[in-house]
């Protein structure tokens, strides 16, 4: 028997509508989340409509705007809501298109992979689905691949519609001052070699994340217990959690290497989890939660430089500083529930320069979602200020400190004391109750 998804009934009122549209063709992402037993699915969206060709080609996907999709979609989900997988509509036989849904299942979970920072658990499900739905008889063909295994063969699958599948589920949230400190080499030339280092130091910091100690309502709970336990049916559940991090007792050897500047990331974030309401254990919890926290100041992180290599490029030839301080506001997080009544929601990052109508709009483009301003959660995060001093930077500034690499400068104790730095700041690190 494969695996079972239970799947939120409006997801079909969703699939039914683009089965009448009659457009061709259309591709889109199936997200929830995983367990055990069986997996849930609460929404669905199309991949939007490429401007310059079609979204499919004949009988061939492509695979590059559909991935590309998934990855920005990824961004957009709080922590315990994942891409599960990937649907097709079509008239095409099942089977004739079986192969091309497995490829692009394959490549848009090697993409969405590939911007992770936390380790993988041994206890993940591993299985992603394809679901085939002919527009014609609305028959549904659903199929399940282990991503983890090239030469995965195509499983059956249980596709169950159910009202309420979410109504229940238990929300945690909690609130991170983030302080890192990232090293710079001297032969950091762009602005892509910038992200390779800002990678392997945020990957320090996840590491003393996923090993700190979870309190949930101010509580070390055991990680077999079970959150619901003794809690009525069907009632929504909010906890608010703290997380401790001890400083890394590794300490690495002093290095002695040329130094080009380094990369202060600082500010607070606001992180947000999900779990499913089928007796969730707090091993689980703790999980979801911790990757949320490095998943969202990761992206931050990754949508500021991309601003900066998309500014870099339209300045080529233009002079810069000898020495020189720069301060990007990191974007903040706002969030906007699914349906009107959640009480899942799903979220947006908004610099300072952009409106909430802007939102809305990547809302609809990214997620099919008719969101208006007033139904945004801004109240989580304010928005981030430049100050003219970086020591008294406002919360969620990312200061960036490149001055231009001499001859002579070396560190050596220099290099031990911003490993040091980095590990004094991670071992304030708390998460407040909200």
């Amino acid at each position: 028997m494969g695996r079972g998804y239970i799947v939120e009934d409006a997801v079909e009122g969703y699939l039914s509508r683009l089965c009448e549209q009659k457009a061709g063709p259309v591709t889109g992402l199936l997200i929830g989340q995983s367990s055990t037993q069986r997996d849930f699915v609460v929404m669905a969206t199309r991949t939007p409509q490429r401007e310059e060709s079609t979204a499919l080609t004949g009988n061939s996907l492509d695979k590059e705007w559909v991935t590309e999709h998934a990855r920005q979609v990824s961004r957009m989900l709080p922590g315990g809501l994942y891409v599960l997988g990937v649907f097709i509509i079509t008239d095409t036989d099942a089977k004739d298109s079986l192969t091309s849904l497995r490829q692009l299942l394959f490549a848009v979970e090697n993409l969405i992979a590939s911007d992770r920072l936390w380790n993988p658990a041994d206890d993940d499900v591993t299985d992603c689905v394809t679901l085939h739905i002919n527009p014609k008889t609305r028959k549904t063909v659903c199929r399940t691949f282990d991503v983890t295994d090239p030469k995965s063969m195509a499983k059956p699958a249980d596709w169950k519609y159910q009202s309420g599948v979410c109504s229940s589920w238990i929300m945690l949230s909690c609130c991170l001052n983030v302080d890192i400190l990232v090293p710079l080499p001297d032969n950091r030339a762009s602005t892509e070699n910038m992200d390779k280092c800002l990678k392997e130091g945020l990957k320090v910091w996840a590491q003393q994340i996923e090993s700190g100690v979870c309190l949930i309502d101010g509580k070390k709970l055991p990680e077999d217990t079970e959150l619901t336990a003794g809690q009525k049916r069907n009632m929504r559940q909010t906890y608010t959690t703290q997380l401790l991090i001890t400083p890394d007792e590794q300490r690495l050897t002093d290095v002695v290497q040329r130094c080009g500047g380094s990369v202060s990331v600082r500010g607070a974030i606001y992180s947000r989890t999900y779990l499913h309401s089928n007796k969730p254990k707090v091993k689980l919890a703790e999980k979801l939660l911790k990757r949320d926290v490095v998943s969202t100041v990761a992206t931050r992180v990754q949508m500021v430089l991309e601003e900066l290599l998309t500014s870099e490029e339209e300045s080529k030839g233009s002079s810069r500083d000898k020495q020189q301080t720069e301060q990007f506001c990191f974007p903040r997080r706002i969030f906007c529930p699914v349906k009107v009544s959640g009480p899942v929601c799903v979220c947006d990052y908004q610099f300072s320069d952009e409106g909430l109508s802007e939102v809305t709009d990547r809302l609809k483009e990214m997620l099919d979602i008719d969101a208006a301003e007033q139904d945004l959660d801004t109240r989580q995060e304010i928005t981030a200020e430049i100050t003219e001093s970086s020591v008294a930077a406002e919360p969620t500034v990312e200061t960036v400190e490149v001055p231009e690499p001499k001859r002579n400068n070396y560190i050596g104790v220099a290099m031990a004391t911003a490993v040091a730095l980095l590990a004094t700041a991670a071992s304030m690190l708390y998460l407040n109750d909200i």
